[in-house]
C-alpha cells in the first residue's frame, strides 16, 4: 500500500454521494508498500478502504480482482468485498485513476512472522487454491518469467548504480530461468503478492487476505514460492527452515503438491525472487516526486535469490519430498 496521488477531502466527499456507504467522516493515507494508493476512510456506515490503482494496474483488470474477491468468500477464504456504486459498478474514477471502495477486514499484519503465523498463510493459501478452481475467469500473469526481460530493459543501465555488478548477476539469473521455466506445472489462480503485510491475523489467527491486484493464473507452486521468499528469511537475511516446514506441511494439508511441483520448488523459488528484485529495483530507481512512499530495498531480494541459488531439494527447507503433508 501506498500513496501517489492525493484525494482532496471535498473531491472523495462528493465521490462517495456515488455509493450507499454514508457520508465522509475522516480519511487518512496509508503509506505502506509501493503499488496504489490507499486511504482508511470511515463514513457514518464504517471503516472502508479507498483504493486508487496506479502503475501496473490496468482498469480493464479490475473486474477480475474484484470478482476474485467476491468468489474466494463465498468459499470460505477471509478477504475483503468490494462496495458496489448506485449503478452497480464495482469500480469509477477518482482523481484521474480507477477506484475501488472495499469493506475494512479486522487485524494486523506480523512485522516479524512467527511459526504460527507461517502455518496460517500456508494453510489460507491452499484454502485460496482449491476455491479458486472454480472461478471462470482468466488473466495471464504480467509479471511472469515471460515479462521479465522488460523489467531488465528497464532497470538495466542504472542497475550498477544500486550495487556494483547488479546488472550482470540479473542478466545471468535470467538466462538460467528462462530456460528452465516449467511449462506442464498444475495452474489457478494465485495471489501473486502475499507478503506478510498482506496478510491479517488477529494474534496468531488469520483474519483476512487482501491486495488482489496481483492476482492471476499461473502456475500454482510458483504462489507457495513466493511465500518461501517472503515469509521465511529473517531480518539479518538467515533463511528459517522451521517456519519454511511450518509453511508448506500447512499448505500440504489443504492441497498436496505433485512430486513435478517438489521438484520445481527451488527453480520456482528462485524464479520468485528475481521477480520482486526487480519490481523493487525498478520501483527504487523510478519514484515519482513527492509521493508518499518510501521504496523497499531491491537487495533484500539479491540476498534471497543468492540463497535461492544455493538450494538443491525440498530437503533445504525442511521437508522431505512427497512429503509435505506430514
Amino acid at each position: 500500500m501506498a500513496v501517489y496521488t492525493d484525494v482532496a477531502a471535498e473531491e472523495l466527499a462528493e465521490f462517495l454521494k456515488g455509493y450507499d456507504i454514508g457520508e465522509l467522516l475522516s480519511y487518512k493515507g496509508i503509506a505502506e508498500g509501493v503499488e496504489n494508493s490507499n486511504f482508511l476512510m470511515h463514513t457514518s456506515t464504517g471503516a472502508y478502504i479507498l483504493t486508487l490503482y496506479e502503475k501496473r494496474v490496468a482498469a480493464d483488470d479490475l473486474p477480475y480482482f474484484l470478482s476474485l474477491m467476491a468468489h474466494l468468500a463465498e468459499r470460505g477464504v477471509s478477504c475483503p468485498q468490494p462496495a458496489r456504486n448506485r449503478s452497480g459498478a464495482v469500480y469509477s474514477e477518482l482523481a484521474g485513476r480507477p477506484a475501488a471502495i472495499i469493506n475494512f477486514l479486522e487485524g494486523m499484519w506480523p512485522r516479524r512472522p512467527n511459526v504460527a503465523h507461517c502455518s496460517g498463510v500456508g494453510e489460507a493459501l491452499a484454502k485460496m487454491h482449491v476455491a479458486g478452481r472454480d472461478f471462470p475467469m482468466f488473466r495471464k500473469n504480467p509479471l511472469s518469467v515471460g515479462g521479465w526481460r522488460q523489467l531488465v530493459e528497464r532497470a538495466a543501465d542504472r542497475a550498477d548504480s544500486v550495487q556494483a555488478g547488479l546488472r550482470n548477476f540479473i542478466a545471468a539469473e535470467l538466462d538460467y530461468l528462462e530456460t528452465r521455466w516449467p511449462i506442464d506445472l498444475p495452474v489457478g489462480v494465485i495471489h501473486a503478492d502475499l507478503f506478510p503485510d498482506n496478510v491479517f491475523f488477529l494474534g496468531d489467527k488469520l483474519s483476512g487476505l487482501i491486495d488482489f491486484p496481483f492476482s492471476c493464473n499461473d502456475i500454482l507452486a510458483y504462489d507457495v514460492a513466493i511465500c518461501l521468499n517472503a515469509w521465511c528469511f529473517e531480518s539479518d537475511h538467515s533463511f528459517n527452515v522451521t517456519k519454511a516446514r511450518a509453511l508448506l506441511s500447512a499448505y500440504g494439508r489443504g492441497r498436496a503438491l505433485s512430486a513435478a511441483e517438489e521438484e520445481a520448488m527451488p527453480l520456482l523459488a528462485r524464479g520468485a525472487a528475481l521477480r520482486f528484485l526487480l519490481t523493487r529495483l525498478v520501483d527504487f530507481l523510478n519514484v515519482p516526486p513527492g509521493a508518499l512512499v518510501k521504496p523497499k530495498d531491491p537487495l533484500e531480494y539479491v540476498r534471497k535469490l543468492r540463497f535461492q541459488q544455493s538450494v538443491q531439494s525440498l530437503r533445504d527447507y525442511g521437508v522431505t519430498p512427497a512429503g509435505c503433508a506430514a
